[in-house]
């Protein structure tokens, strides 16, 4: 098992693209006096950790120009096309290893421009044992995956790779790992913390969709139908033009607003998942939600919305402590999946909470209490208070 390190979290990214360029920049960002402010962030502090106790240390990817470099100059190399918000980031002396490819590429991507696509680096791919024995020379704590929607073979290889060389592993994508209970058991049985799977983003389209769909129900509103359409420009969605990469992605973004219905709707009456690739958007998103219900008296209502964010920034005001949740797992010797954190954190984790039972488990979790030790009837806030 890697070395935990009790003052830094050393951190193995898996993917160098737009997520990983907004997460690196934001350990920069708020290490300034911005992080005595902390705004954009829902946690200055967990467990004694901030945002600049979060090191780069070993870094995966598959495109030739990345592979090779320092993972300062890797995050601004295209197609990466995110918001540059810290454009200053020190050289890391960390070289972007070459990673397993398997399904993490997708054929159809060689037909778009250079600029927009992943570009396959031709340099030899690393076995387990590889991998295994960089994550340990590198003292890695906690592994963050980023690798493209799709990518089952690629994502159970890192997984791998994370129980052999006792890694915390947090699973960002939609390939079900913690949420299977196959792999979810075999991460308990070897004492390594797991959180996922696929994260929310801060104010994303699932996270609002769901609170939408939350309030209806507890207003009594009857949701007879509803529809999230998502449109964006960055290499995230022109991957999923691949339509037989979506299956995952798409239960996993219909469970998270099932999940959150009074009664579940039938497949013919919800829709939620990407929709097109508008390259001109970058890593601008644009969402529409529509929502057919009825009212007092079955009196009909429809509610619809437009929401535009910036992909990944959004993602990484959630990675950001997803990443601090694993290591203080990892510190406590807690292993298998991390419930609070996953349900408060994810579209699809093993058990749907409703949004304020997991932050309030998940604020517990950071707090130190098990949640099974209070007794029945306790207010959570009370506790936590306490």
């Amino acid at each position: 098992m890697t070395a935990n390190n009790k003052n830094s979290i050393n951190v193995a990214m898996i993917g160098l693209g737009n997520c990983a360029s907004s997460l690196i920049q934001g350990i920069y960002y708020y290490a300034t006096d911005r992080e005595t402010d902390a705004a954009g962030l829902m946690h200055r502090e967990i467990g004694g950790y901030t945002p600049s106790d979060i090191k780069v240390v070993a870094a995966y990817d598959i495109d030739k120009r990345k592979v090779g470099k320092d993972v300062a100059d890797a995050l601004f190399m295209a197609p990466n096309c995110t918001a540059t918000f810290f454009p200053d980031i020190p050289q890391q002396n960390v070289i972007v290893q070459m990673g397993q490819v398997l399904d993490g590429y997708s054929d159809h991507m060689a037909n778009y421009p250079d600029g927009r696509r992943f570009i396959p680096s031709q340099a030899s791919e690393p076995t387990k044992a590889d991998v295994v024995a960089h994550l340990h020379e590198a003292g890695v704590d906690v592994m963050m995956n980023y690798l493209p929607v799709g990518s089952q073979q690629a994502t159970e290889f890192y997984a791998e790779c994370a129980l052999e060389a006792g890694v915390a592993f947090v699973n960002n994508i939609p390939v079900f790992i913690a949420s299977d209970p196959v792999w979810a058991g075999r991460f308990e049985d070897a004492g390594i913390p797991i959180i996922g799977d696929d994260i929310k983003a801060q104010v994303g389209a699932t996270i609002v969709h769901r609170v939408l769909t939350d309030l209806f129900a507890k207003r009594g509103v009857a949701l007879d139908r509803t529809y999230q359409l998502n449109t964006g420009g960055n290499t995230d969605f022109l991957n999923m033009k691949d339509q037989s990469r979506l299956a995952s992605k798409k239960k996993s973004k219909t469970e998270a607003v099932q999940s959150a219905a009074a009664h579940r709707l039938s497949d013919e009456n919800i829709h939620v998942g990407p929709s097109d690739y508008v390259a001109w958007q970058n890593d601008n998103k644009v969402c529409f939600i529509r929502m057919e219900g009825r009212l007092f008296g079955d009196v009909p209502m429809n509610l619809e919305l437009r929401l535009s964010v910036e992909d990944s920034p959004n993602s990484a005001g959630v990675a950001i402590d997803t990443v601090r949740c694993a290591k203080v797992a990892l510190d406590r010797g807690q292993g298998g999946v991390i419930e609070g954190p996953s349900a408060f954190f994810c579209k699809h984790p093993p058990i749907q909470h409703t949004d304020e039972l997991a932050r309030l488990m998940t604020e517990a979790f950071i707090a130190g209490i098990h949640v099974e030790t209070l007794a029945f009837g306790t207010d959570f806030s009370s506790a936590l208070a306490g």
